[in-house]
């Protein structure tokens, strides 16, 4: 009479393959590779490639802060919606002891953009506007090809 084999038991510790005898799952990509980045840092990304290109004209720029915020907020406990526009970026001046702040807010931009690129000309129209209100300049002096992105 042939004996019974029995199963082995499983090896105690991790797992080296899933059931169907392939690799167990890691990381779609590793950290350092683009696609680890999450969304808010690629937005930060878009808003410093911005801020770089302009300093290359306005070494001044250098003493503002830039910021990503997620969504506007209201300041005042008595402040409402109202039906105006959500704003894309506003801008801070500076006070005793503070720089001067250019924040842009990453939702409202997300939702009107549809891919990188167009994402990327939107950013730098938002700096380009709010560095310009600081700067008592027009945009286009700011950044001479400004408005010409869109396409």
């Amino acid at each position: 009479m042939d004996k019974p084999v029995t199963p082995r038991a499983a090896a105690p510790g991790p797992r080296r393959r899933d059931r169907h005898g392939r690799g167990m799952r890691g990381p779609i990509a590793p950290p350092q590779v683009p696609l680890a980045a999450s969304r808010a840092e690629a937005f930060a990304d878009l808003v410093q490639d911005s801020v770089e290109r302009l300093e290359r004209r306005w070494p001044q720029l250098a003493d503002i802060d830039f910021l990503v915020l997620e969504v506007p907020r209201l300041d005042g406990p008595g402040e409402a919606w109202n039906d105006e526009a959500v704003p894309l970026g506003g801008t801070i001046s500076a006070r005793e002891g503070h720089p001067a702040r250019v924040v842009v807010y990453r939702r409202p931009v997300e939702i009107r953009t549809k891919g990188r690129d167009e994402r990327a000309a939107l950013v730098h129209e938002i700096v380009v506007e709010q560095v310009a209100e600081l700067l008592g300049l027009t945009p286009e002096t700011v950044d001479p090809r400004y408005g010409e992105e869109q396409g």
